[in-house]
């Protein structure tokens, strides 16, 4: 008699890990990262007086001061983007594109602008994302003013901006910067809003189809993975920016005299703040390569509201992006988004400078 064949049986669940070892290596780094941040001002001391004692370079000289400045920022503002990249990072595995034209679609106006701009905050954005996003979130049915408030927001109130503001300057200016470029973003997309431009978009971005993305959960593994990965792509594409922003802070610190700056950008010229919108405007930085001269330029006597004015015109009136925008846009509107977001960062200038 035959027996009967028996079922192979069925392989065992394979063993999650527990969810808590995903935080080891992140609450290690933390860890790791303000044991060696405390180090910086000693370290630095220390640097400067055995580079004094090597080359007889006279502490109380400019280049002293210059490269005293440069040897301490370089790793600041290194440490505190690569802190912050990385909890963004994170942060940012919530808040997908394709998540924030959901939120976004069909949004009226105040409301939205309101929301586009606050999302911008912590949505991933650069100036070569700046076309996708802008079909996405017209096909999407987002509205044009709404779209711009987060044009404007992404790139000027995003989370580098605030958080180095907040490690470098404190909580107050951090929290001024994040509600006047909030204002200059909500503002700046009513009025665009209201003239509703849509005749200086290209037609073929109509014609896009939209397209839906899916959004599934992640486990922490995979949310810090992307933060680690974040940090990788972030860090070493701002470095160059860092490098320069922090060469050009520790000369204005070492070597231009402070009477100097404080005429040039100071409240007492009607002049000084479109002329810091006029020279932002060319300048291609973002927020971390900008913070170490805004330091610079504050500590030589230049007023709050004309160096914060500089800051948003760097930041948000990016050429690169305005050429990368001409795919999308007719010059016009490029113009009139340009012309809205000028004349908001100058009032900003102006008023902040009046009541400080």
């Amino acid at each position: 008699m035959q027996s009967p064949v028996q079922a192979a049986p069925s392989p065992a669940p394979a063993v999650q890990p527990a969810a808590w070892r995903a935080w080891i290596v992140p609450v290690l780094f933390v860890l790791g990262w303000a044991a060696a941040y405390s180090q910086l001002e000693p370290g630095t001391d220390a640097f400067m007086h055995g580079l004094s004692a090597v080359t007889g370079l006279s502490p109380a000289g400019h280049l002293y001061s210059a490269v005293a400045f440069f040897v301490f920022e370089v790793p600041k503002v290194l440490m505190l983007l690569a802190l912050i990249v990385f909890v963004v990072g994170v942060i940012q595995t919530f808040f997908t594109p394709e998540k924030t034209r959901s939120i976004l679609a069909g949004r009226r106006q105040g409301v939205g602008n309101v929301m586009a701009a606050a999302l911008g905050i912590v949505t991933p954005f650069c100036s070569c994302s700046a076309v996708p996003l802008f079909i996405g979130f017209l096909t999407a049915g987002v509205p044009l003013g709404v779209t711009f408030s987060f044009l404007v927001s992404a790139p000027m109130v995003n989370e580098v901006a605030l958080a180095l503001l907040l490690g470098m300057f404190g909580w107050k200016i951090a929290a001024i910067y994040l509600s006047l470029g909030l204002a200059v973003a909500i503002a700046a997309g009513l009025v665009i809003g209201r003239m509703n431009p849509v005749n200086l978009v290209e037609p073929w971005v109509f014609d896009m189809p939209a397209v839906q993305g899916e959004e599934g959960r992640l486990v922490w593994q995979a949310r810090f993975a992307q933060g680690w990965a974040h940090v990788r792509d972030i860090v070493l594409k701002v470095a160059p920016y860092i490098l320069a922003g922090v060469g050009v802070g520790a000369w204005i610190h070492g070597y231009v005299p402070q009477d100097f700056m404080a005429h040039l950008m100071g409240k007492s010229a009607w002049w000084s703040v479109p002329l810091a919108v006029l020279m932002g405007v060319p300048m291609y930085s973002n927020a971390a390569g900008i913070i170490p001269v805004v330091q610079a330029l504050l500590g030589k006597g230049a007023a709050l509201g004309t160096t914060l004015a500089f800051m948003m015109a760097v930041t948000a009136l990016s050429l690169p992006e305005f050429m990368i925008l001409k795919k999308v846009m007719k010059p016009r509107l490029i113009a009139l988004f340009a012309g809205v977001v000028s004349v908001g960062i100058v009032i900003v200038g102006y008023v902040f400078n009046a009541v400080m």
